[in-house]
């Protein structure tokens, strides 16, 4: 069945190492969205860090959409939102007691913020609003109202505390929130209802595609899910082995062109 819908992850996928769109990979792009392809762009970051990987990719309007907050949002690039599932103030209290007991840097982000408690704050906060061209705010958790949309919840810290905060995290809360490790130094919490996958389903179902006319391409665990939904399911070469277990394809890797290279073999 023909291709219709391209969703492609950002940050070790769609760019390189130095985060820049290739020429090859622009020009590949353009001759799928020329075939009538939808290219829809699944990232864990805010339309605010997406933005300038769109103009290039000439992507605009009210018709062409983006997956943003790891899935916690998929809206057209005009701003109308077509899916959203946020967390709860309460949630956020909760995620950052636990945070502060285990002694990890942790995180909260909203349409236009990132909020923090850490009055030492992380290095990886600071890297994540350089990223996603977003400032960055302390707040007590006494100072977070309730009129706050909260995106996703973020524990940030080095990979060395990290990894045993996450092999610890409580059943309960695994169960409540679906929880990612999107970066070795970044595990995120989201609405159980948010993930790429059921965003980039939801947003074919509205689309009137079906999963085997959608592509799916990913490095990293925020990605299993759209990889594994897609009827064309694409690990990166550079991506970590739990997705290119689950891909039907593994291409090239991020620094070789391997969207443009996917989208070649299967769509163009």
């Amino acid at each position: 069945m023909a291709i219709k819908l391209i969703a492609i992850d950002i940050d070790g996928t769609l760019v390189n190492d130095q985060k820049q769109l290739t020429q090859h990979t622009i020009d590949t792009i353009t001759k799928a969205r020329q075939k009538g392809i939808k290219v829809v762009l699944c990232t864990g970051r805010p339309l605010t860090g997406v933005a300038q990987y769109l103009k290039p990719l000439n992507i605009s309007g009210d018709d062409e959409y983006v997956v943003t907050f790891n899935g916690s949002l998929a809206q057209s690039i005009s701003g109308n939102v077509i899916v959203s599932h946020n967390i709860t103030t309460d949630d956020y209290i909760e995620l950052e007691a636990l945070a502060r007991r285990a002694n990890i840097h942790f995180h909260m982000e909203t349409l236009d913020h990132i909020y923090t408690a850490n009055r030492d704050i992380s290095p990886y906060t600071i890297a994540e609003a350089f990223l996603v061209q977003m400032p960055v705010r302390y707040r007590t958790p006494e100072e977070i109202t309730d009129d706050l949309t909260i995106s996703k919840a973020m524990f940030v810290d080095f990979p060395e505390k990290l990894t045993p905060f996450i092999q610890q995290f409580p059943a309960e809360l695994k169960d409540r929130f679906y929880v990612v490790q999107s970066e070795p130094y970044f595990f995120e919490a989201m609405n159980k209802k948010a993930s790429k996958g059921n965003a980039v389903a939801e947003l074919a179902a509205t689309l009137g595609f079906s999963a085997d006319e959608v592509m799916a391409i990913g490095d990293q665990g925020n990605d299993l899910t759209m990889v594994e939904y897609a009827g064309t399911g694409v690990a990166m070469g550079n991506g970590i082995d739990d997705l290119k277990a689950i891909a039907q394809f593994v291409t090239k890797t991020n620094e070789e062109d391997g969207v443009a290279y996917a989208i070649e073999k299967f769509a163009l």
